[in-house]
C-alpha cells in the first residue's frame, strides 16, 4: 500500500527579498504581512498534514537553519519523519534522492510530494485534491510535476509544453512534451499566444522507486553519493546529519536537469490553486492586502499622494510624497528603495554585499540562537551593548572569551549564572561582572523569558571570540557568526 510523504526542501536563501530575507534567516521563516499567523514554511507544513491522511513530512535543510526548522515544527504541532541536514549545497536532485531512499526504507511503495518551503498556495483544499490525483498518476510509475497556467508573460519561471493526454485519467494528466528555460519577454508572450505552455511550479509528485531507478540510470553518481551519505549519517539531537564526504561527492545539479528533462516518465498535471513562488518584492505586492491606492504598509507609514507601493518598516516612521510603484523596506541596519519593476535585481545588491564581506547579507541585528536571540543595541571602538533574550529553559554554552569582559544586568526574569566554580541566581535590577578568560554560563531556569543587557568591553568584540567547553545544542565553533 502506498503512502504519501511530503518532502519539504528548505535550503534556499531568498536573496531577492533582502533585506528582510538573509542567509541566516531566509524568507521561508518570515511573516511578511500584518497578522500573518504562519511563516511560509509553517503554511507548507500544514498544507499536507498527517491529520489529512498524509505521512509525516521529511524536511531537508542546511545546518545553519536546523533550529529554525525545529521551532517551526513545534509551532505547527507536527512531528516530522526526519529532519535531514545537508552538509553542503548540492541542489535539488541529491536532496530528493536522499528523501526517496529514506522513504522507501519504511514503505517501498512510497509516493513523495516534493515542495519548496517558501511558496504560496491560496486554495489549500484544491491543492490537496490535486496532490491526491497526482499520486494516482505517480503510482503508475510516472514522475509528475504540477503545471501552472500562466496569466501573464512571466520571464522569471521555466515553462513546460503540454503533450498528449495520459490514458485513464480523463484528460487530467499529460505527457511532458518539452521543458524551456526562463524566456525573454517576446518568447513568453509567444507561449501565451500559442497556449499549451505552463509554468514549472517546482512541485513534484513522485513514485519513490521510479525516481530512484531513473536517477540510477541517468545520474548514477548522484544516487551513489546519496546512498553513501545516508548510510553513514549520524543522529544529532534528533537531526539526521548526512555524511559530509559522501554527500560532497554528488554532482551539483537540479532535479529538472538530472531527471525530469531526460526521463520518458515525466508527466504534467495542470492545477489552478493560486500558486506563487513569491520570488521578489513585486510578487509579494501582488498577493498583499492593499489599500484603495494599491499600497501595502507594514509598520509605521504615512503615505501622501502615493500609489502602487510596498512599504515595510521595522522601527522607524516611513513617509512618502508623490511616488509610485516603489518598494521601500526599512530594517534597523539596512534600507532598500527600489522601483517595483526592478525587484528581481535585489539579488545583485546581495551579491555586491557578499563581495564586500558585509554582514548585512548574512545576519540581522537580531541574531537568532537555539536558546533565544541577542540584538546589538550600540557599538563603539572598544565596547558593545546587546540585549539577550533567553527562552524559558534556554541554556547558553559554558564559554570563555580571550579579548573581552562582560557586564550583565537583568531587566526581566531570573538568571542562573555560573562563573568559574560559583553558581548564583541573578534577579531583576541585579548584575554580575565577568572578566576575560573566566569560564561562565547563562541559563533561564524560570517560566518567563529572561532578558538582560550585556555590556562588552575589550580590544576585540567579534562573535568568533568564544571558546566552548559544553553546549547542549552541539554547535560547531563557526556557528557563532
Amino acid at each position: 500500500m502506498s503512502a504519501i510523504y511530503p518532502v519539504i526542501l528548505s535550503g534556499g536563501s531568498g536573496t531577492r527579498l533582502w533585506p528582510l530575507s538573509r542567509a541566516m534567516y531566509p524568507k521561508q521563516f518570515i511573516r511578511f504581512f500584518n497578522g500573518q499567523s504562519s511563516s511560509f514554511l509553517g503554511s507548507t507544513l500544514k498544507r499536507l498534514s498527517p491529520e489529512a491522511g498524509f505521512g509525516a513530512p521529511i524536511l531537508l535543510c542546511n545546518n545553519d537553519h536546523r533550529f529554525l526548522i525545529k521551532e517551526e515544527l513545534e509551532r505547527s504541532g507536527i512531528t516530522p519523519k526526519a529532519i535531514i541536514l545537508e552538509p553542503v549545497a548540492r541542489n535539488t536532485a541529491p536532496a530528493i534522492a536522499v528523501a526517496a531512499l529514506a522513504a522507501i526504507r519504511e514503505n517501498p511503495a512510497a509516493i513523495l510530494v516534493v515542495m519548496p518551503s517558501d511558496h504560496v498556495v491560496k486554495d489549500e483544499a484544491k491543492f490537496v485534491e490535486g496532490v491526491r490525483r497526482a499520486a494516482k498518476v505517480a503510482a503508475t510509475g510516472k514522475l509528475v510535476l504540477f503545471g501552472i497556467k500562466p496569466n501573464e508573460p512571466h520571464t522569471g519561471y521555466g515553462y513546460i509544453r503540454q503533450g498528449t493526454a495520459l490514458e485513464g485519467f480523463n484528460g487530467g494528466a499529460f505527457k511532458v512534451e518539452a521543458f524551456y528555460e526562463k524566456p525573454n519577454i517576446a518568447t513568453a508572450e509567444g507561449y501565451l499566444a500559442k497556449g499549451g505552455y505552463y509554468w514549472n511550479s517546482g512541485i513534484f509528485v513522485l513514485d519513490a522507486r521510479t525516481f530512484i531507478d531513473e536517477l540510477g540510470r541517468l545520474e548514477p553518481k548522484i544516487l551513489e553519493a546519496a546512498r553513501n551519505a545516508l548510510a553513514k549519517a549520524d543522529v544529532d539531537l534528533g537531526f539526521l546529519r548526512l555524511d559530509r564526504r559522501a554527500f560532497s561527492a554528488s554532482p551539483n545539479i537540479s532535479v529538472d536537469y538530472a531527471v525530469m528533462e531526460k526521463t520518458h516518465e515525466a508527466a504534467m498535471l495542470p492545477i489552478d490553486v493560486g500558486w506563487d513562488d513569491v520570488g521578489s518584492w513585486s510578487s509579494l505586492w501582488d498577493i498583499a492586502p492593499r489599500d484603495k491606492n494599491d499600497n501595502y504598509v507594514h509598520g509605521d507609514g504615512v503615505l501622501e499622494d502615493t500609489t502602487g507601493c510596498y512599504v515595510h518598516s521595522e522601527k522607524s516612521l516611513v513617509a512618502t510624497i508623490g511616488v509610485k510603484d516603489l518598494v521601500i523596506i526599512d530594517t534597523p541596519d539596512a534600507l532598500l528603495v527600489a522601483d517595483k519593476s526592478r525587484a528581481q535585481d535585489v539579488s545583485k545588491v546581495v551579491a555586491q554585499l557578499r563581495k564586500l564581506n558585509r554582514k548585512e547579507q548574512e545576519q540581522h541585528l537580531r541574531n537568532l540562537r537555539p536558546w533565544g536571540f541577542f540584538e546589538t543595541l550600540n557599538i563603539g571602538p572598544r565596547f558593545q551593548v546587546k540585549l539577550l533574550h533567553v527562552n524559558p529553559g534556554g541554556k547558553l554554552s559554558m564559554q570563555m572569551h580571550h579579548h573581552r569582559s562582560e557586564h550583565w544586568i537583568v531587566v526581566q526574569g531570573t538568571a542562573k549564572v555560573v562563573i568559574g566554580d560559583i553558581e548564583k541566581l541573578v534577579r531583576e535590577n541585579e548584575s554580575v561582572y565577568i572578566f576575560s578568560t573566566q569560564w561562565h554560563r547563562l541559563e533561564n531556569p524560570g517560566k518567563v523569558p529572561l532578558e538582560l543587557i550585556e555590556v562588552q568591553i575589550g580590544s576585540y568584540l567579534g562573535e568568533d571570540d568564544i571558546v566552548r567547553s559544553d553546549d547542549i545544542y552541539n554547535r560547531a565553533p563557526e556557528e557563532t557568526r
